[in-house]
């Protein structure tokens, strides 16, 4: 019976991409997206949360599958539409980042706030579905503020729950909001909970400080280190070339985040209104904006959708201009130098206007983003404009994240903040640490050939089509799969050497990979 629903249970709206034989790990990716649940369950369940008869269900129909879950448009008799949201199997922490999403979800929407309302849900699977999910309101519109959002202040960090979902589940203590229904609790960021990170039994919060909030993710990344850790090559292949192919120790890694741990008390800022906890969007971008006309044929944002793994953390470490949108390497960006064409854009050749053009987006939305916080959000545009935010923003993040064979983007960031530490820190204690001449001088030169290996890397991205992981929409595999093969013949025929031939044999970056020992 089962099999007549393969659709709704496979991930099917793309591939990761075939090279030789093999594929980038496409079997793996579609393993981690396929969830075979009780359909009928469904229906029964979605028709219950609106106060609706099973009868009254006409039809089941993917909607859409993100990186984390997939949704299903369900409509009623009556033309009343709903979505149900399943979150794949390899979504962690499940329990949380369901129990989190709808509160979060709820508790904004008592501000206010465009977010779908909640029918119903279950952060367990235990329910005629077998399957954790949650049914929400369907918002019409096209998809393409935070300024309220971020002027709500919460007593701890962490992630919002629900008091009796959090009840259920943990022993440890949660912090209650003045709306006593709610709570702050457990941290449902990703990194905090990646692979074998679930077994660990760390710190994830609540966070009653800003430099616990800080700290927390480099110190689950120790205990994850002092447990699993062993010698790996960097998980990125196009970067492996820069440490000749060898496997990198763990050891320095453990040495930069004890570093940084050292420092991150110092590097909370001063002004207290950059250290109050806030919310704000995880993943700001196109996809999860709904718009539609307003009367005066301007554009209305109607709601904000995918709130999973969104965390409260101070505003110093949520400001700044979302993932999807920034520009920051971009020297005419770094200036706030309003973006224009180049002079002589009607001589270009076609592919060189296509390039011009797609720079010239990018500083068009970094501008905007930052023009527009700046008349909307000023708080919001005091914290991301302070000179310092960036640095500290790229210290906790790489602090944070997954060790994956490498501790260079960690160290970078804590040279620079020797550098700049009366700038970081205002002045007062000394830099508690310290980097050679040479050491520095050494790493900056490892940065600048992987700096050039990362461009090589987009550049070979776009030439093949191709999106994070190697992903492409399934009506350009075949397309995508023809191009990848020929540029590795390519590379194979140019190669210099047997060595040379070896290492793209091996070290190929759409060739499929075991992940296991960096989870």
């Amino acid at each position: 019976m089962a099999n007549c629903h393969n659709d709704l249970f496979d991930y099917t709206s793309g591939r990761w991409v075939q090279v030789s034989c093999m594929l980038f790990n496409d079997a793996l990716r579609h393993a981690e997206r396929r969830l075979v649940f009780d359909v009928e369950g469904l229906r029964r369940l979605a028709a219950q949360s609106v106060g609706r008869s099973p009868a009254d269900v006409v039809n089941l129909s993917k909607l859409a599958e993100g990186g984390f879950n997939r949704t299903f448009l369900i409509t009623l008799r009556g033309d009343f539409q709903m979505v149900a949201r399943i979150p794949y199997p390899a979504t962690v922490p499940k329990y949380y980042t369901v129990a989190s999403e709808v509160a979060t979800m709820e508790f904004l929407r008592s501000f206010g706030l465009p977010v779908p309302q909640v029918y119903g849900y279950s952060p367990a699977s235990d329910n005629a579905a077998k399957t954790e999910y949650i049914f929400m309101e369907f918002m019409r519109g096209t998809k393409l503020s935070d300024s309220q959002m971020m002027s709500i202040s919460f007593p701890a960090g962490g992630s919002l729950y629900y008091a009796h979902d959090l009840e259920k589940v943990t022993g440890r203590a949660a912090i209650p909001l003045k709306d006593e229904h709610f709570c702050v609790g457990p941290d449902t960021r990703l990194p905090m909970w990646y692979g074998r990170r679930s077994q660990l039994d760390v710190d994830r919060g609540p966070y009653k400080s800003a430099e616990a909030a800080l700290v927390a993710a480099a110190r689950k990344e120790l205990a994850y280190l002092d447990k699993f850790g062993q010698p790996l090559l960097p998980f990125r292949r196009e970067r492996r070339d820069g440490y000749q192919y060898q496997e990198q120790s763990p050891s320095a890694h453990i040495e930069n985040l004890k570093r940084y741990i050292l420092m991150a008390s110092s590097i909370v800022p001063r002004d207290h209104a950059l250290g109050h906890f806030c919310i704000r969007h995880p993943d700001l971008q196109q996809s999860n904006i709904v718009v539609r006309r307003s009367t005066d044929s301007g554009w209305q944002v109607v709601g904000l959708l995918d709130w999973q793994h969104a965390s409260i953390l101070p505003q110093f470490l949520l400001a700044g201009v979302p993932q999807r949108l920034q520009n920051h390497n971009d020297p005419v960006s770094q200036s706030m130098t309003p973006p224009s064409l180049p002079g002589n854009f009607d001589e270009l050749e076609e592919t060189e206007r296509a390039a011009a053009e797609e720079v010239y987006r990018r500083r068009l939305v970094h501008y905007h983003y930052v023009t527009s916080t700046e008349e909307y959000n000023k708080p919001h545009y005091d914290a991301l404009t302070d000179p310092m935010c960036v640095l500290r923003s790229r210290l906790f993040h790489h602090a944070s994240n997954p060790w994956e064979g490498e501790t260079l983007e960690l160290k970078v960031a804590l040279i620079r903040a020797t550098e700049r530490w009366k700038t970081l820190t205002g002045g007062g204690a000394p830099c508690p640490v310290v980097f050679d001449t040479e050491d520095a001088r050494e790493t900056a030169e490892l940065n600048e050939v992987q700096r050039k290996a990362d461009k090589a890397f987009e550049v070979w991205q776009n030439m093949l089509g191709l999106g994070p992981e190697g992903w492409v929409p399934t009506q350009d595999y075949k397309e995508a799969v023809a191009l990848c093969k020929q540029m590795k013949e390519e590379a194979l025929t140019e190669a210099e050497s047997e060595e040379e031939r070896a290492e793209i044999m091996v070290h190929w970056p759409w060739d499929d990979m075991d992940e296991e020992k960096y989870m």
